[in-house]
């Protein structure tokens, strides 16, 4: 990050060391991802270590060796095509196993990989691979037409390599290109544990999204963490149903099974009927989820009694607003363990999980008994904390802005020395998230998450927490989906509204919904207005949008909402 100037250079120094010990100092054995993966492929040679179900169910599977064998390939066809360490390419894909393949291709090369959301608008793609300059990218037959339509816009790309069944006459084929190369790879030059190994671009939905820099020891560290943590060991697997061209996807369910020497069971899409299927055949010990994945299981009125689950220990839930009641019902009706974490691209993925061996009235206390469920404890690798806008510490129970440091904090946004500024003020990763902490019994600090500080909704010069509202909402009879909207009040600055999306069949009036709303929350809590809608807008991720439906309560701009006697 040459772009930062040396005091800010420090302060990020000090958000990427962890109990005094600076980010040179490395806590992983190894120099780089590719000396991981080379080991793992050498210690485990014909093991199962990737397995793909493509969207219609067609199951395929590759050994540690293979995988190895196919990346080394690929990494000579890029070393061919002109990329070297440093340079970065792009995927425009869905899940699949040959993306699996590049991004570790890229990794063995030392390029930097920048994984585009195929979900996004054209504007936003254009954005993203001019704005990281992208010199190659591999592109499903399905998007070819898209990117090629812009791609004068581009001048950093010099290739596009098309991926999927199709052929394009004019483009190389990933299938067809990596066979003509050897199945061993040594770079010319060894990538190092600073190299950027991904940029990934945070999903706002206002203004230009920012380059996240993560650097290979980031991926390195968190995996170990996320891996210790979880007790993952070389005979588990861990199954993928979120999309890899998020960190969620990429640290917890491809990096974390590899520092492991597990496997993988990598779904083109979630699909709940498929869901618990897949867990069974493939003897599935861990799977991480959103949020809105446990809604639509909750929804899909399984038959549960067809899966054998033995293996099967917990799910892993982030990346979303988690409510008590969302968490309770679903413990309840399937009997497994939600271990709620916390995290962000900016911390590589998670920095913080509840502990996996609370007892179950522990663990229940803790999810169900605070108002929001715990977050849990930070990972050994990063500290975390609670500041109050000029970077001091707030105490036990004491609202403020999460903070974290430690080995796991990203090198910085790309090309964007404004944005590093504000993330780094006082020598801490500002979340921009609002939370508490409460101390358990063996001391150790447990973090909520009360929202986005800049989605709280500030009515007459008081903060409300949107989550708080959301927790009310999700528990009222009939409701399959509400959240809290914070829309513009000329009285108040903001007022409280709700979208509700209701349950199938059932019949919900205004009335009825601010009359439930009104017996849980005081009247400046209480949603005001409460439009109904067919689909709740989220990100890739399962994060809801609340920003999207503020315009829909436009015309209640200039009304005084007054609380009946």
């Amino acid at each position: 990050m040459s772009d930062l100037s040396s005091p800010l250079l420090e302060k990020l120094h000090q958000a990427r060391s962890v109990g005094g010990i600076p980010f040179t100092e490395p806590l992983v054995p190894y120099a780089n991802i590719g000396e991981l993966l080379a080991r793992q492929a050498e210690a485990y040679e014909q093991k199962t270590f990737l397995i793909y179900y493509s969207d219609g169910g067609r199951r395929t599977e590759l050994s540690y060796r293979e995988f190895y064998e196919e990346a080394c390939r690929t990494a000579n066809y890029l070393q061919s095509a002109g990329i070297v360490r440093g340079d970065r390419i792009a995927t425009v894909a869905f899940n699949h196993s040959d993306t699996v393949i590049q991004y570790f291709a890229a990794f063995l090369l030392g390029a930097a990989l920048v994984p585009v959301n195929a979900g996004e608008d054209d504007r936003r793609i254009r954005y993203v691979l001019r704005n990281s300059g992208v010199k190659l990218a591999f592109v499903h037959d399905q998007f070819v037409d898209r990117i090629t339509g812009f791609r004068e816009d581009l001048p950093d790309l010099r290739q596009i390599v098309e991926t999927g069944e199709h052929m394009h006459p004019d483009l190389p084929h990933f299938r067809t290109a990596i066979q003509k190369h050897a199945h061993r790879f040594r770079p010319p030059s060894a990538p190092e544990l600073e190299d950027v190994a991904l940029i990934v671009y945070t999903s706002g939905t206002t203004g230009h999204p920012k380059g996240v820099v993560l650097v290979q020891y980031n991926l390195l560290v968190d995996a170990m963490s996320i891996a210790e943590w979880h007790r993952l060991s070389d005979d588990q697997r861990m199954m993928c149903v979120l999309p890899i061209h998020h960190v969620n996807g990429i640290v917890v369910t491809l990096m974390t099974p590899l520092y492991a020497g597990g496997g993988i069971v990598l779904n083109q899409k979630f699909h709940a009927d498929r869901f618990f299927e897949r867990i069974s055949i493939e003897r599935v010990t861990v799977v991480s989820v959103v949020p809105t994945l446990l809604q639509f299981l909750l929804h899909a009125k399984l038959d549960m009694e067809a899966y054998k689950l033995a293996q099967f220990r917990h799910l892993i839930c982030g990346a979303g607003p988690l409510t008590v009641e969302l968490a309770q019902k679903f413990e309840q009706a399937f009997k497994i363990p939600i271990i709620h974490g916390y995290g962000l691209s900016e911390t590589t993925c998670y920095s913080c999980f509840l502990p996996i061996d609370l007892t179950r009235s522990e663990h229940r206390e803790w999810i169900s008994a605070h108002g929001f469920p715990s977050m849990g404890v930070p990972l050994p690798v990063n500290e975390m904390a609670i500041h109050d806008e000029n970077g001091s510490e707030r105490p036990e129970g004491e609202r403020g802005e999460i903070v974290i440091r430690g080995h796991n904090v990203m090198a910085g946004y790309f090309q964007d020395p404004p944005a590093n500024e504000a993330a780094f003020t006082h020598g801490w990763f500002r979340s921009g998230d609002e939370g508490f902490y409460l101390l358990d019994e063996q001391g150790r600090k447990q973090f909520f998450i009360t929202g986005r500080i800049k989605e709280l909704i500030i009515r007459g010069g008081v903060n409300i927490s949107p989550f708080e509202i959301d927790e009310v909402l999700m528990s009222l009879p009939g409701i399959d989906v509400g959240i809290a909207v914070g829309f513009e009040n000329d009285w108040y600055g903001e007022e409280v509204g709700a979208f509700v999306k209701p349950k199938a069949g059932v019949i919900l009036s205004e009335e009825k919904v601010l009359n439930a709303c009104r017996r849980h929350l005081p009247f400046t809590k209480s949603p005001k207005v409460v439009i109904f809608g067919g689909e709740v807008p989220v990100t890739s991720t399962g994060k809801y949008q609340r920003s999207k439906c503020r315009d829909l309560f436009a015309e209640w701009k200039t009304r005084q909402f007054k609380e009946k006697e």
